[in-house]
């Protein structure tokens, strides 16, 4: 369903499993950052009501993602940690046409908030496999689900809003720059590190 060209070697477990507070404090901030991003996007296209209805509900969505991860934080005897740079999505983000009409902006942010949602996915779901922790194995699984919606989602509106552009092709082309980009990847105790 993803379409990702690569996928993670199910050995970056074993790096997430040695430091769990900072892959659980990345992850907060991750969702975090997902919220703010939805937000943005509504603030940039505020004319498509679907859109901002449907993307509220995806922003509040990812903010309680947030409580249950620092839920679980407190819960371990550890503290949210200060937020941290996201590399992988820094790179990804060169890939997005900065220029070109308002609508080729819009269709590239989804695009690029989808690939971000696939591959945060597709992480969740080897946690929900690898991790030796029954809690988070079945916590990656529930989020695995959302993700997969929130993927879902931001395909659906660049293809809707997009008519005029060949949304498909650029998708092609995101997913093979974002499997290039992702071998430099899966090294750290972090969502895309």
């Amino acid at each position: 369903m993803l379409h990702l060209k690569l996928e993670t070697d199910p050995r970056w477990v074993n790096i997430v499993e040695s430091n769990i507070e900072e892959i659980l404090t990345d992850h907060a901030w991750c969702e975090q950052k997902a919220a703010t991003n939805a937000i943005t996007i509504i603030t940039l296209n505020s004319e498509y009501p679907d859109l901002v209805t449907e993307l509220l509900e995806l922003a509040k969505e990812e903010l309680e993602h947030f409580e249950m991860v620092h839920e679980i934080i407190k819960k371990r005897g550890f503290k949210l940690g200060r937020e941290r740079k996201d590399s992988y999505v820094n790179e990804l983000y060169k890939f997005m046409n900065k220029g070109g009409s308002r609508l080729n902006s819009m269709v590239d942010r989804l695009l690029f908030s989808a690939m971000i949602e696939a591959r945060s996915c597709e992480r969740f779901k080897l946690l929900s496999k690898e991790i030796n922790d029954p809690e988070l194995s079945k916590f990656y699984h529930d989020l695995m689900i959302s993700e997969a919606g929130h993927y879902t989602t931001f395909i659906s509106f660049a293809r809707k809003y997009g008519k005029d552009i060949d949304v498909d092709s650029r998708w092609k082309e995101l997913v093979e720059f974002e499997g290039e980009l992702i071998k430099s990847y899966g090294k750290h105790e972090t969502i895309h590190g």
